[in-house]
């Protein structure tokens, strides 16, 4: 009988790595990609190819390195310094997932004559949905809320059942691997190398003087940029006479402006988002929300319109930005997300 092909984007770390050599073991025939999407970190990518490489031949494997760095540019990267100059703070790795990896890698995989694509996210699928990984520490099913359910079905997340222990301590058994499972994992934002603002500060001035605003208007103090902040944000400003901690509430880009308040006021209720991307046909369900990644998920109800979602929190969140990503949940199942527009009290 012929064997079932899989393509497996290999990004040269422990996960992809043991990805592909976990399908193989099952009777896939594997086939590695490397998805070159940028050239912003010095050498990068010949560590990542490095590694790639000698998994490969370990395995006995193909392995293609696939440029998508003109794509990336256009769909994350300048997503990711637009959001920023407008006052919001993105999620590049969300667009990412649904644009590039199971995008554009996706199209070449189906180019390929594979039958499936795989990766090393720590989530799970059943065809339909995406569903949160045995490995609560490590679960990425936030980060792939936004992905076409139509590629749903030819996706295989092997590392859905694993721990992340598991597959540090399989990595290690194996010669070509055991050397990728000592090193220190990479950093969130794969072109961000220290921190956010050595990219914005690459396209605009991020160091101009503003004001800093009380809620009513009121001028309280001075900050150094508005693009140093996101909302939540307690330190780097001035409030002039301030005996206990201000929060940054609101970003006015075309104003260079901050509105700062006390945490008590920090608290939001309600949550339009857009750009939405349902697993369920339901315009109107109760659920549990994560407005962003790390945090808790909290009881709300969600009520569609149109490509808008309203979403109305049973208890108040703080720190909720527009940019970021609203995922729903039923239990440990996704049931969509989308990116918040618009936040009140």
């Amino acid at each position: 009988m012929m064997k079932k092909k899989v393509i497996v984007g290999m990004s040269g770390g422990i996960d992809s790595s043991v990805t592909a050599y976990l399908l193989q073991q099952e009777g896939y025939e594997v086939v590695g990609v490397y998805m070159k999407l940028h050239d912003l970190i010095e050498n990068f990518h010949e560590e990542n190819i490095a590694s790639g490489k000698k998994v490969a031949e370990y395995l006995g494997i193909e392995y293609h390195i696939l440029d998508l760095n003109s794509k990336f540019k256009e769909e994350v990267y300048d997503y990711f310094v637009g959001e920023y100059l407008d006052g919001n703070t993105p999620n590049p790795c969300v667009k990412c997932n649904r644009t590039i990896k199971f995008g554009a890698l996706f199209d070449f995989a189906k180019k390929q004559g594979a039958d499936f694509l795989a990766t090393g996210h720590y989530a799970k699928t059943d065809g339909e949905f995406i569903y949160e990984a045995e490995d609560d520490t490590k679960d990425q099913s936030y980060f792939l809320a936004q992905i076409n359910q139509d590629v749903l079905s030819s996706l295989i997340f092997p590392m859905d059942k694993y721990k992340k222990t598991d597959i540090v301590k399989l990595g290690s058994t194996l010669p070509a691997i055991k050397d990728i499972a000592k090193r220190k994992e990479s950093q969130e934002i794969c072109f961000v190398e220290n921190v956010y603002t050595d990219i914005i500060e690459k396209h605009a001035d991020i160091n101009l003087p503003g004001l800093v605003l009380d809620e009513e208007g009121n001028e309280i103090g001075h900050h150094k940029g508005y693009m140093h902040y996101t909302i939540g944000k307690r330190k780097g400003f001035t409030v002039h006479g301030a005996h206990e901690p201000h929060y940054v509430k609101e970003i006015d880009p075309h104003a260079n402006t901050l509105v700062v308040c006390k945490q008590e006021n920090l608290g939001i209720s309600k949550v339009i988002a857009d750009t939405l991307n349902l697993f369920t046909d339901k315009t109107e369900f109760n659920c549990t929300v994560r407005l962003r990644y790390r945090t808790a998920k909290i009881a709300c109800k969600v009520t569609v319109e149109g490509n808008e979602a309203v979403i109305n929190l049973d208890e108040a969140v703080y720190g909720v930005a527009k940019g970021q990503v609203a995922v729903f949940y039923e239990d440990n199942k996704v049931l969509g997300s989308g990116f918040i527009k618009k936040t009140f009290q």
